[in-house]
């Protein structure tokens, strides 16, 4: 009588769960006919009397929340009956994986759905909660779930927790933070940048720190997130125990799906998304590397590119690594109309407009494939290219112009790659001295944004990148049209902060030294006039603070990423006063302890870190146990 009980409520808990909530099902797009799942024909496969018993079940790789919104947020986990990832690859759909890396074959898509219960609670230990759910998940979507919390006060922090259905079978713990409303008056909010995290380079140490310190109030990561490579080909995984897995570079959607699962067990980046909500937008990698709208470095729709990598075409490739990334992300749908838009905008409050932008996979126009660098300069500045296609170039125009008149204080643009001007010939000495992969080769789409900001007066105008793996803060100047005191700062109408990588190597070298790095800088710093301090040697992240008055960026380094450990080093801070639309003079108090400083100097001091088990002595020359 008893087990007839319980099977009873197991059934009632089945039947009052959602499909449609676990936005996963309906996730990157309801209107894509390659992407969609059909959730009529998954209810119809499935068997809710043959669930998994909640003992089978974990919760693999944490929880995560993201997106903020003033009454909604994202949160997102993964349970399931093993660690391994889903080869389901849409077999349910009709799709067909063209080949199979690891020789597995093709396994039965479980009959099993898994019902899953989330709870949303002002207090940390639950008691007051203010939105709950049932949904379903299956391996269709890899055995994630993905929810948006309702009903919550703006600028609020929540705890929140999934568990298996009728269990005590429960996720960890998390935090997050809703945003303001857009007319709420806050006094200031924080957030953390990163991009760039390669996971056989070294441990991800800079998503830790901040949780450490509890320093901001969210986390943008601009991208790179992921890295498609094989072990080997770009990183030394063995030597760290570190081997992205699968290990071979990837294709298809079990390829992307493992790949992400692989990252998410670095404790660190676990521990961000278990505290903070983040705001991410990708970058190349998450896809392969150097994409624009119809390839990439590698694949390029040839019939050589096509047979080389096993079959996978270019849109192929690119919808396996956009479904694994919505499933696996705390990112909401935004107007998917168009089927592949992450492109959107966040209003923190009458403080900040966060526009995040899709420079790489969205209706980017041809960029450097290393094999055509010669072509690509001599068509950077044709009128016709595009680094976001038209649609997106008119909707980041709009943005600008309604969040100055809406009267936000400031505008945050999160780049994937740089945006001001960065000539390397004298440090490279390459006849095409500029990036043409980044804004550079873009210099129609980088003028007409300079263009809509300069004419339009648009005040106190902050980007933000990642990408090239160093860090570099330069005055935002229209050159050779608008004149620029490169002293005074007098002419720019902004700032950028580009932040260096979480693990992936210096462009100079991985093993470079830092006299090496800082005589690079320095000769960079030489040849760009807005460029105020560069470095090239560390590994880390910054932070941004804002107030109506000032954001204060502080950039951090990372001593090493080869251990797990929570070391890092104020490497420079720099102010930027409201309404000045340039880096306060001087320039990072004029100094700065790694890299060139224009008008400045770098002094470099060594520190003491107690960390518990035992203090440790850190210079840049290295690292001892005191």
């Amino acid at each position: 009588m008893k087990l007839q009980f319980v099977s009873l409520l197991s059934t009632a808990a089945v039947a009052s769960a959602s499909w449609s909530k676990n936005i996963n099902y309906r996730s990157p797009s309801e209107h894509h006919p390659a992407l969609g799942i059909s959730i009529h024909k998954i209810v119809k496969r499935n068997d809710p009397g043959s669930s998994y018993s909640a003992s089978s079940l974990n919760f693999t790789h944490g929880v995560a929340s993201g997106d903020p919104y003033p009454n909604s947020v994202i949160l997102w986990t993964r349970v399931a009956p093993q660690s391994d990832n889903s080869q389901s690859n849409k077999t349910v759909t009709g799709y067909v994986p063209l080949y199979d890396h690891d020789n597995q074959g093709y396994v039965q898509v479980s009959k099993s759905p898994i019902c899953v219960e989330y709870k949303v609670a002002s207090n940390k230990d639950l008691s007051t909660v203010v939105d709950s759910g049932k949904v379903y998940t299956s391996s269709d979507v890899d055995f994630t779930v993905k929810v948006e919390a309702k009903n919550l006060k703006a600028y609020s922090t929540y705890y929140y927790q999934f568990n298996v259905c009728n269990s005590n079978n429960t996720s960890p713990l998390g935090r997050t933070k809703t945003s303001p409303n857009a007319d709420d008056d806050i006094t200031k909010v924080s957030l953390a940048v990163y991009s760039c995290a390669n996971y056989p380079f070294g441990f991800f140490n800079a998503y830790g720190n901040p949780v450490r310190k509890d320093s901001v109030d969210y986390v943008i990561h601009l991208g790179d997130y992921i890295y498609e490579y094989k072990n080997g080909d770009y990183g030394w995984g063995n030597s760290l125990g570190r081997i992205p897995q699968p290990d071979h570079e990837i294709y298809t959607l079990y390829d992307y799906r493992r790949r992400i699962a692989t990252y998410r067990t670095d404790l660190d980046l676990v521990a961000s998304h278990q505290q903070f909500p983040w705001i991410p937008v990708w970058d190349d990698h998450e896809v392969a590397d150097n994409t624009y709208r119809d390839g990439s470095s590698e694949l390029n729709n040839t019939e050589n590119s096509f047979l080389r990598d096993g079959g996978v075409s270019v849109d192929q490739r690119k919808m396996n690594a956009v479904r694994a990334y919505f499933e696996w992300m705390p990112i909401r749908q935004v107007d998917m109309d168009d089927n592949l838009r992450i492109w959107r905008s966040f209003s923190i409050g009458k403080l900040v407009d966060l526009i995040m932008l899709d420079t790489r996979q969205y209706d980017r126009s041809i960029t450097d494939l290393y094999w055509n660098t010669d072509y690509v300069h001599d068509i950077s500045n044709d009128a016709g290219r595009s680094m976001m296609g038209p649609r997106q170039e008119h909707w980041f125009y709009n943005s600008l112009s309604a969040s100055d008149k809406r009267g936000a204080t400031w505008r945050i643009v999160g780049s994937q790659i740089v945006f001001s001007r960065l000539n390397q010939s004298a440090a490279y000495g390459d006849e095409n001295p500029l990036n043409y992969d980044a804004w550079d080769g873009y210099l129609a789409n980088k003028n007409r944004t300079l263009n809509h900001l300069y004419t339009n007066k648009i005040n106190n105008n902050i980007f933000i990148a990642g990408d090239s793996h160093a860090s570099w803060v330069s005055d935002l100047v229209w050159l050779d049209e608008k004149k620029y005191n490169s002293s005074t700062g007098d002419g720019s109408i902004g700032v950028e902060f580009a932040g260096t990588a979480v693990t992936s190597p210096c462009p100079y070298g991985a093993n470079i030294s830092l006299a090496t790095a800082n005589n690079y800088s320095h000769i960079i710093t030489s040849a760009n006039e807005e460029l105020q301090w560069q470095d090239l040697y560390y590994r880390g992240y910054f932070e941004l603070h804002f107030t109506h008055d000032e954001v204060q960026a502080h950039f951090f380094g990372l001593p090493t990423v080869t251990t797990r450990n929570s070391w890092e080093i104020p490497l420079a801070n720099f102010t930027v006063k409201s309404g000045a639309n340039k880096l306060q003079r001087p320039v990072g108090g004029g100094v700065v302890e790694s890299g060139s400083l224009k008008f400045g100097k770098t002094v470099q001091s060594n520190f003491t870190v107690d960390t518990g088990n035992g203090t440790w002595f850190i210079s840049h020359a290295g690292l001892e146990v005191l």
